[in-house]
C-alpha cells in the first residue's frame, strides 16, 4: 500500500460531525433483478454500519438526525413520487402480492416509455403492479416493508447535516442509507429513492446561501441530481464518472454535452472517464469542477460522496486511491461551507478507510486534529 493510503487509514475526525439515523438500516431490498436473474445486490444495511464504525473509530461526533417537515422532500420532488415511496409497500401488501403470489419486495415490470405511450396521456393504472413501473425507471430498485423509513431516515440525516452547516460549522457528513443521487423529480431507480444531495442543496439555498454547487464523486453518473437542478441557474452541479458511454449505468445520460437548459444552461458539467482511469486523471477533472464552482459562486456545497472509484470497489472500473478521495475533500471544502452526503461504495473492506481519508480532507476546516 502506498505511504499516502496509510496516512489515510491513521487519520482522525475528532469532532468532525456526522448524521445518522438509525432506521437507515430499516431498507433490505432482499437483491436485485438484473438482466432477469435476481441477484443477491450490493447496497445492503452492512455499508451503512461499516461507514458508521469507521468514522466513530475516528473520533467523530455523531448526531441523532431529526425529523424535518415534508416540504423539504418536496422542493426537488413531485408530490406523486414521495405518495408512491410512503405508500406503495402497504399497498402492495394488501393486494395480496406477498401472501398470496410470494411476492416479497415490489418490482416493476411495464414501464411508461415514449414508445409505448406514443404521444398519448400518461394514465394511473389501476393494477398495483402496473403503477409500479410509472416510477421506478429499473429493476434493481426494490421496495419492502422498511424501505420507506429508511429513506426518510436517509433524507433526515442530509437535512441534519445542511442544518448543521447553516449553523455555522464548516462541514458536516450523513450518513445516507440509502443512497440517492439517481433519484430524479419524478422517478427512482439506481438504488436510490430520493435524492439526498439535492434534498441537502436546496435546504441550503433555504437557509440563504444565493449559489450552491453539487460535486459529484460517485463512479456513476447522478443522473438524478442534473435532472433535477438541470433548468436552475441557483445551483451548479458537476460530475465525474465512469464514461456511460462505455457501457455503465446510467448509459442514456451524464455526457460532455449536457450543459443545462434555459436558465440553468452552463450550470451543469459532466467530465466522463474512460474505464480504468487513476488518480491523476480523476483528480485533474475534480479541479476543473472546482474552477467552475469558483465561477459560479457558490457560497455553500454539496459532495456527493461516492467511494466506488475506488481501485477495489466491485462496482465501477476506475482506480482511485484513498488518498486522492482525501484531495478532492480538501480541495472542494476550501471553496466553501460543505454538506458531505454518503452515496455510492461497496467494497467492504475499504470503504471505511475511504470514507476517513475524504473527511480528513475536510478535517482543517473543523478543526478536527
Amino acid at each position: 500500500m502506498p505511504q499516502a493510503d496509510h496516512c489515510a487509514q491513521d487519520a482522525t475526525l475528532a469532532g468532525f460531525p456526522v448524521a445518522w439515523h438509525g432506521d437507515c438500516l430499516l431498507h433490505e431490498p432482499a437483491g436485485e433483478v438484473w438482466l432477469g436473474v435476481w441477484e443477491p445486490g450490493t447496497e445492503i444495511p452492512e455499508r451503512a454500519t461499516v461507514l458508521l464504525d469507521a468514522v466513530r473509530s475516528a473520533g467523530a461526533e455523531v448526531t441523532q438526525a431529526t425529523a424535518h417537515d415534508e416540504d423539504a422532500l418536496l422542493a426537488v420532488h413531485d408530490a406523486a413520487l414521495v405518495e408512491h415511496l410512503a405508500t406503495i409497500w402497504a399497498d402492495w401488501e394488501a393486494g395480496g402480492y406477498v401472501a398470496d403470489q410470494a411476492r416479497r419486495r415490489v418490482v416493476p415490470y411495464i414501464f411508461p416509455t415514449a414508445g409505448l405511450l406514443s404521444g398519448v396521456p400518461l394514465r394511473s393504472p389501476a393494477a398495483i403492479h402496473g403503477r409500479v413501473g410509472r416510477f421506478c425507471y429499473d429493476t434493481m430498485t426494490l421496495i419492502g416493508p422498511g424501505t420507506w423509513p429508511a429513506v426518510r431516515a436517509a433524507a433526515d440525516a442530509a437535512l441534519t447535516a445542511a442544518d448543521l452547516v447553516a449553523a455555522g460549522a464548516p462541514a458536516a457528513y450523513a450518513v445516507c442509507r440509502p443512497p440517492g443521487h439517481h433519484a430524479g423529480p419524478s422517478a427512482h431507480g439506481g438504488s436510490c429513492y430520493l435524492n439526498n444531495a439535492a434534498i441537502a442543496a436546496h435546504a441550503l439555498r433555504r437557509s440563504g446561501a444565493a449559489r450552491v454547487a453539487v460535486i459529484d464523486l460517485d463512479a456513476h453518473h447522478g443522473n438524478g441530481t442534473q435532472a433535477i437542478f438541470y433548468a436552475r441557474a441557483d445551483v451548479y452541479v458537476g460530475s465525474v464518472h465512469v464514461d456511460p458511454g462505455a457501457g455503465w449505468f446510467p448509459h442514456y445520460i451524464g455526457y460532455a454535452e449536457e450543459r443545462g437548459a434555459g436558465e440553468g444552461l452552463g450550470a451543469n458539467r459532466n467530465l466522463p472517464l474512460a474505464p480504468g482511469t487513476g488518480d491523476s486523471d480523476w483528480l485533474a477533472a475534480v479541479d476543473a469542477l472546482c474552477d467552475d464552482v469558483r465561477g459560479h459562486g457558490a457560497e455553500a456545497l454539496v459532495i456527493s460522496l461516492g467511494l466506488d472509484a475506488a481501485a477495489s470497489d466491485p462496482e465501477s472500473p476506475l482506480q482511485v486511491s484513498a488518498d486522492s478521495y482525501r484531495q478532492a475533500a480538501e480541495r472542494i471544502g476550501e471553496l466553501g461551507p460543505t454538506v458531505v452526503v454518503q452515496e455510492g461504495g461497496y467494497d467492504l473492506a475499504e470503504v471505511g478507510r475511504f470514507l476517513v481519508a475524504a473527511l480528513a480532507g475536510l478535517t482543517g476546516l473543523t478543526g478536527a486534529q
